[in-house]
């Protein structure tokens, strides 16, 4: 069998051994409810709040800040609905992008329904939106702004500082969808004041159903789902003790060696895409050209459609996506590039590749062959 080459690092990432192993006691051996109160269940409580310090620290915030879910998506529902219902006394108005993931998208869509009204902003043709429109799209009703802090597309990085700045100046409530930015950009809630901000462990190496949100102390939100009282009566469901340990430690190690690595990132994404536009005419860059994730690159390939690019690529035994994994089996294009600045049809014409640390030139040299 031929070896696999996995440049789909934005989709999901391997868990690490690291990782694994500080995860597997707590299937088996301290297996107990971390709402027990017997010595295995304080083991397990003990494991759990280790881990939400270890989550705290990585992005700036305090413990009692961090709420555990089960994936990027749920942290993202909990965070907009929770806001939504819990302010509706103060305004009944959301402004969010058209580049955000579907888990941000149809929570919008499914409020819409409910009364709420929803402003979708445009991004120009690096994948920013305007700050000036942000400002004209704010109105009295606002209760939240919801702005994804890099897109898992074509990675471009918001400027998340300038918009906390808009949110607080204003009193609206800051949300961003830090999924693909924890473990790849280095986060401060509190320098750029965020209120909310969602993640989830796959996207940094860690275990997939295992997430988290940030909700700054003072937030007002409110419970979507109905059970017990873990998570401080926030989020009902009993603590998968194993996810949330391994949650903790992937975010530990993410941010070890960060500078390192995302330099070594860097330079492997530049290679790639120097390799592809030295070698192979009628290729764009998307997104914006600085202001990226460390090991994204999206290209457009004129006159090639980018599914069956992506098979043949993985004929070779080579894992990319053509657009993200969420959109695949609804053929779309990808939604920045044919948000308001691409033609809709050269979306499918579009190959995103996110790299990691452990891939070499010589990979990265594949695609221009």
């Amino acid at each position: 069998m031929e070896k696999i080459r996995y440049f789909d690092h934005a989709a999901t990432t391997a868990t690490k051994e690291e990782v694994l192993k500080e995860m597997l006691p707590y299937f088996n051996l301290n297996y107990g409810n971390a709402s027990s109160m017997y010595s295995i269940g304080r083991k397990s409580r003990k494991a759990v709040e280790e881990a939400r310090h270890k989550t705290a620290h990585a992005i700036g915030a305090e413990a009692k800040e961090i709420y555990f879910t089960s994936c990027g998506s749920e942290s993202d529902n909990l965070a907009i609905k929770g806001v939504a219902y819990a302010n509706r006394d103060r305004g009944n108005h959301i402004i969010t992008t058209k580049i955000e993931h579907p888990a941000v998208l149809h929570t919008c869509q499914h409020l819409e329904k409910e009364g709420f009204r929803v402003t979708y902003l445009n991004v120009n043709e690096e994948g920013l939106i305007s700050m000036s429109e942000l400002e004209n799209a704010i109105c009295k009703e606002t209760i939240l702004i919801s702005v994804m802090f890099a897109n898992n597309e074509i990675g471009t990085i918001q400027k998340v500082k300038e918009i906390g700045e808009i949110a607080k100046k204003h009193q609206i409530y800051f949300h961003t969808d830090a999924v693909q930015a924890v473990g790849n950009v280095r986060i401060d809630v509190k320098k750029y004041q965020i209120d909310l901000l969602s993640m989830s462990a796959h996207k940094f190496y860690g275990p997939k159903g295992m997430g988290a949100l940030y909700v700054k102390t003072g937030v007002k939100f409110e419970k979507i789902q109905d059970g017990g009282h873990q998570e401080r009566n926030m989020r009902a469901g009993t603590e998968n003790v194993a996810g949330i340990v391994g949650l903790g430690k992937a975010i530990e190690l993410a941010y070890e060696d960060f500078d390192a690595y995302n330099e070594k990132l860097k330079s492997m994404r530049d290679y790639y895409i120097s390799s592809i536009q030295e070698k192979i005419p009628y290729t764009k860059l998307n997104g914006h050209s600085t202001k990226r994730l460390p090991g994204n690159a999206n290209i457009s390939f004129q006159y090639v459609d980018g599914e069956e690019l992506l098979l043949n690529l993985d004929a070779k035994g080579i894992c990319a996506s053509s657009r993200f994994g969420v959109y695949i089996w609804f053929l779309r294009p990808i939604a920045c590039i044919s948000s308001n600045w691409f033609a809709t049809r050269n979306g499918k014409r579009s190959i995103t590749c996110y790299l990691w640390r452990g891939q070499y030139k010589r990979g990265c040299g594949l695609f221009g062959r």
